[in-house]
């Protein structure tokens, strides 16, 4: 098969990334780890330039960092001048958590979101940053708190026409139409059972927010306090629930080939952070979480005791879908059939932070 049919699951550990390729879905060919003993948070492809890939980067030694590749992710070298917080007095960028190229009509257009809730922009593929100011002083801030993995700016949805999407923990989230000059809270409909008021206009703990890659209006989050789904332009979201064994999680995939499919993994609570009655499920559903099948074939349903975190699910746009789990046991379950079965991709690696494809 040509080479720009080869699917890449990059899977983001705490020692370092493993990138599995393969043209048939079916057998696959392991490369790593690169950047070997750093934590990984996030690999992404730029989809205007398929070759080009960012990763965040993250060490307790050596702080936080973005590298850049041209070539597919074989070589890697740092990319991130500028990137410092200059709107908060006496703080310093504890971690980045997710990087997320630009929508096509932004040519060169890259942006990086890190703790504490502060979003970056590059303006030539990464190369130099600038702290994105209205979102960093905004009005609402002294009503943001960190949540248990910091005050993590983790989810950068860029819809085009000046139109983007970010989400907080725990703030909660933020839409532009104006390509970031001002930011609108957007939780309306979200619950916070953690604080005194449950539906506050900030301070909501976002989990995951992701748009529909060919559909950008429709928008689904996994939350603290339940899943939701909303339109880019709507006054709330809407709880979608209903159906799941929990209304916590992290994980949260939306496939290219299917208009109103997700899915998730339900976690018992901020609590006990493993899946309920040590069964690993995957929850889908197939039209926008009015209805959820929880899928366990080829998946552990006896003593699994395993947790998915945020940035550890993602979707392929191949038709079926390819759905990819990583978990902090090691392990990465992958689908090729949308999820009515499930096989390991790998294991025994070290606990994964993050998976993301590369097609």
């Amino acid at each position: 098969m040509p080479k720009t049919d080869t699917v890449s699951v990059w899977a983001g550990t705490r020692k370092g990334a493993f990138v599995f390729r393969s043209s048939n879905r079916k057998t696959w060919r392991i490369e790593g780890p690169f950047f070997r003993g750093w934590e990984v948070h996030h690999v992404a492809q730029d989809p205007r330039e398929p070759e080009r890939h960012y990763a965040a980067i993250n060490s307790a030694w050596f702080g936080a960092h973005i590298h850049a590749s041209t070539d597919g992710g074989k070589n890697w070298k740092l990319s991130e001048a500028g990137l410092e917080i200059k709107c908060l007095p006496e703080t310093s960028l504890k971690r980045v958590w997710h990087v997320e190229p630009g929508a096509a009509d932004e040519p060169g257009a890259v942006y990086a979101g890190g703790d504490p809730g502060v979003l970056f922009k590059s303006e030539d593929w990464g190369q130099n940053w600038s702290e994105v100011p209205s979102l960093t002083a905004h009005a609402t801030r002294d009503r943001w708190n960190p949540g248990a993995g910091g005050m993590c700016l983790h989810s950068i949805q860029c819809l085009g026409g000046g139109r983007m999407i970010v989400a907080i923990s725990a703030a909660g989230a933020f839409r532009t139409v104006d390509g970031g000059v001002t930011w609108e809270p957007f939780n309306g409909g979200v619950r916070t059972d953690f604080q005194p008021v449950k539906f506050p206009e900030v301070g909501q703990c976002v989990h995951k927010l992701l748009a529909h890659p060919d559909n950008p209006e429709a928008l689904y989050q996994q939350n603290h306090c339940g899943i939701y789904k909303a339109k880019f332009g709507g006054k709330k979201w809407t709880d979608i629930s209903k159906g799941l064994p929990s209304r916590f999680g992290f994980g949260l995939a939306v496939p290219a080939a299917e208009p109103e499919t997700l899915f998730t993994v339900p976690i018992e609570g901020a609590e006990y952070r493993c899946v309920p009655e040590a069964k690993f499920r995957v929850a889908r559903s197939r039209d926008s979480g009015r209805n959820w099948t929880l899928l366990t074939r080829g998946l552990p349903q006896r003593n699994a005791h395993l947790l998915v975190l945020r940035e550890s699910m993602a979707s392929d746009r191949r038709s079926p879908a390819g759905v990819y789990v990583g978990t902090t046991n090691g392990q990465v379950f992958h689908t090729a059939d949308g999820g009515n079965s499930w096989k390991i991709l790998a294991e025994n690696l070290p606990p994964v932070i993050s998976v993301s494809v590369a097609n």
